[in-house]
């Protein structure tokens, strides 16, 4: 039987009625019977769209005209917002962003845990704009235009976004990718940079090249004058992350300090750190303040990192426990422990899909902060670690979500309140917090 063709998609705009928003921020139409997601729509407005996709339960498409406007609508701030893949809500006011992602922490506890969230812990915000220290931009040279393009991938596309300017990175790259695709261009092995990898600490900004060969010595010579002329740190990456070194200067660390808890961090460029510093500090003092600690607390810090949480908590109890599954990060961890003279807190490499390796007795606090993947293999086995309190971070609301179900239905834990942290700013990505206390 031969290949059934693909319909083809209509060319002609389309007006709908946009009823509601999905989770990912698309306005939600319906057209002859059939659901449309529509990028660039918000609840209330009549649009013109065209379509993207056709399946056959649903379509998608993009707002090309706003015929009647939403009040929450706002012009997006940055020049490249509809067809940068980057960011999804600039269209929508910071505010109505906040609050639609409330919503949908409260929707996918109650439909995915069966929960009603008691407290909403009001959300946590900062800058919209600049505020992305870390990121990775992908490189690459398109013949048709003649042209090098570093940036992010263009919406529903694997073609990067022709891009001058990002107004959600941290300005000391957001501001000046004109110059560095000047830069890449400018070397011959142009075409052999994969991608650029920022990192942005409170001292200075990193980026690290991921070059696919060894460069020649006058590469080498333009990004060392790159380096100099900028104040910009660089470093190759030939192969994997654990090859990244620094080209120029050849003394390179990056920091970054919590003031209120008399911490400072170094860290490599390609260490998982929070992208917003800003809400990063808000978000360490609500979450201690939800501990409810007190000189005695001993806690376990899961999913630790480089001592994020850990080292603060250690000025507010009697003992932390991190557990982390790099031993990379652990070394890291431990290191920052040492320069800040915190001697209450000890790290361990552990796959935390299996048995926790400690003394678990005596534990009445804990922190999760897990990778998007969630914590569900931890919080199955609450009832044998028995804290009194849990503190959940969390960077996926449906694994929060899924997870919450588990410790209230099964682990003997209550939910007491919940609410997001505005950690991505113009983008439908969540940062969430919840709070469980042991029945």
């Amino acid at each position: 039987m031969g290949r059934r063709r693909r319909k083809k998609l209509p060319t002609e705009p389309v007006a709908a009625n946009v009823e509601s928003i999905s989770h990912e921020g698309r306005g939600i139409a319906r057209l002859d019977g059939k659901t449309i997601f529509i990028d660039g729509a918000l609840p209330g407005e009549e649009v013109m769209f065209v379509y993207t996709s056709q399946r056959s339960k649903f379509a998608e498409g993009r707002a090309v005209d706003i015929i009647k406007a939403s009040s929450e609508r706002v012009e997006p701030v940055c020049p490249h917002f509809l067809l940068c893949g980057g960011c999804s809500l600039q269209h929508m006011s910071p505010e109505a962003q906040r609050a639609h992602k409330e919503s949908v922490l409260v929707d996918q506890f109650k439909h995915l845990a069966e929960l009603d969230i008691p407290e909403i812990i009001p959300p946590l915000t900062t800058a919209t704009t600049g505020y992305r220290r870390k990121a990775r931009l992908g490189v690459r040279f398109v013949v048709k235009k003649d042209k090098l393009l570093i940036g992010f991938r263009e919406k529903s596309s694997g073609f990067l976004t022709d891009m001058s300017v990002c107004k959600v990175l941290h300005e000391s790259v957001g501001e000046h990718l004109e110059e560095l695709q000047a830069l890449v261009r400018s070397l011959s092995a142009y075409q052999k940079i994969a991608q650029i990898e920022v990192a942005v600490g409170d001292n200075h900004t990193t980026l690290v090249f991921r070059n696919l060969e060894e460069l020649v010595a006058d590469d080498i010579a333009l990004l060392k004058a790159f380096a100099e002329k900028s104040g910009i740190h660089v470093w190759l990456q030939p192969k994997g992350t654990d090859t990244a070194a620094p080209l120029s200067p050849e003394q390179s660390q990056l920091t970054y300090s919590l003031p209120d808890y008399e911490v400072k961090y170094e860290f490599l460029p390609t260490d998982f750190t929070q992208v917003n510093a800003d809400l990063n500090k808000k978000m360490i003092n609500q979450a201690i303040e939800l501990l409810a600690l007190n000189k005695d607390s001993k806690v376990l810090d899961l999913f630790c990192g480089i001592g994020n949480f850990s080292l603060p908590l250690a000025r507010h109890c009697q003992q932390v426990i991190g557990i982390e599954g790099s031993e990379a990060l652990v070394d890291r961890a431990k290191h920052n422990a040492s320069i800040n003279n915190i001697g209450n807190v000890e790290y361990l490499a552990a796959d935390l899909t299996k048995d926790i390796p400690v003394e678990i007795k005596g534990i009445d606090r804990m922190l999760l902060d897990p990778p998007r993947s969630g914590a569900f293999e931890v919080v199955s086995r609450m009832k044998e670690i028995g804290p009194e309190r849990i503190v959940y971070v969390s960077c996926n609301i449906a694994t929060l979500a899924r997870d919450a179900g588990e410790l209230a239905k099964n682990q003997g834990y209550r939910l007491l309140r919940a609410g997001i942290m505005d950690m991505f700013p113009h983008t439908s990505h969540v940062e969430s917090i919840a709070v469980f206390e042991k029945n």
